[in-house]
């Protein structure tokens, strides 16, 4: 099974950069793992907030095959534990899933349309966070859940 990461937005910023390096790098020792950053239209700043979502979407839609398992960060999802998250990917590679999205929006969130595509929504927590630094949470809850896996020490309880 192959993780891939997805972010609406432009390249990581030098500040978050070498920590989501690192645990992509961590996460490839157990899952083959990639990042894929959506950039926003050229036009961004003409368009409506609405059109901009639809913009972003529709690249994130168009970029998924109908088997991929899709997990949506959004503030309005589900609540999961660090073991949670653990069993999730547990789950999609016993089951035989070829590729699991994680899938972070653009700064105003995704349509209905990615919303409704997403096998899970996930809340990361109810504080809100800067896009860059929900990269790096992302990829150290997805180390730590291929850690928590294989019995290995780095999550405490």
């Amino acid at each position: 099974m192959k993780i891939i990461l997805w972010s609406v937005g432009g390249k990581h910023e030098s500040y978050v950069s070498e920590g989501i390096e690192t645990f992509t790098r961590r996460i490839a020792h157990y899952f083959p793992c990639e990042w894929k950053l959506v950039p926003s239209p050229k036009n961004a700043a003409s368009l409506s907030l609405s059109d901009l979502k639809d913009a972003e979407s529709r690249t994130l839609l168009q970029a998924l095959d109908p088997v991929d398992y899709v997990v949506l960060l959004d503030e309005r999802g589900r609540m999961l534990t660090s073991p949670d998250l653990a069993a999730l990917v547990q789950e999609r590679a016993v089951n035989g899933a070829r590729r699991i999205h994680f899938v972070i929006g653009g700064a105003f969130g995704v349509n209905d349309e990615v919303r409704r595509r997403a096998d899970l929504v996930w809340q990361l927590s109810k504080l809100v966070f800067p896009h860059q630094l929900v990269r790096l949470i992302l990829a150290e809850q997805v180390y730590r859940a291929c850690t928590i896996l294989r019995g290995e020490k780095y999550h405490h309880v």
